[in-house]
């Protein structure tokens, strides 16, 4: 699973480089995530801007990411594509996580 973790201001931006977050992808984006999270700011948040499918376990491994984050550590997404955003709707995720139109509108936010 291809993440890429860069640092804004107080935020840890993780992008996704691949275009799906499934069965065959879940226990690998949840390891990854782990480690891409362990260290840095508190808030992070995951660039879901790649990503043109989600299925059941791929939601799963991105809940069990938000869950495993310790403390005052919280995970928010951003860029969600249409297909996606759906997934979110109909599973009521979006009443969980924080999402944010896109990365760009959120780092100019978090700069001005």
């Amino acid at each position: 699973m291809d993440l890429q973790s860069t640092y804004h201001n107080d935020m840890n931006i993780i992008t996704v480089a691949e275009t799906r977050i499934d069965a065959a992808a879940a226990i690998r984006f949840k390891d990854k995530m782990r480690d891409v999270t362990s260290q840095g700011p508190a808030h992070i948040v995951l660039d879901l801007s790649n990503v043109t499918f989600v299925d059941s376990s791929g939601l799963g491994a991105i809940v069990a990411a938000m869950k495993q984050l310790s403390g005052e550590r919280r995970l928010d997404l951003a860029g969600l594509t249409p297909d996606v955003a759906k997934v979110f709707r109909l599973t009521r995720m979006d009443t969980v996580f924080v999402i944010h139109d896109d990365i760009i509108a959120l780092k100019a936010r978090a700069t001005g």
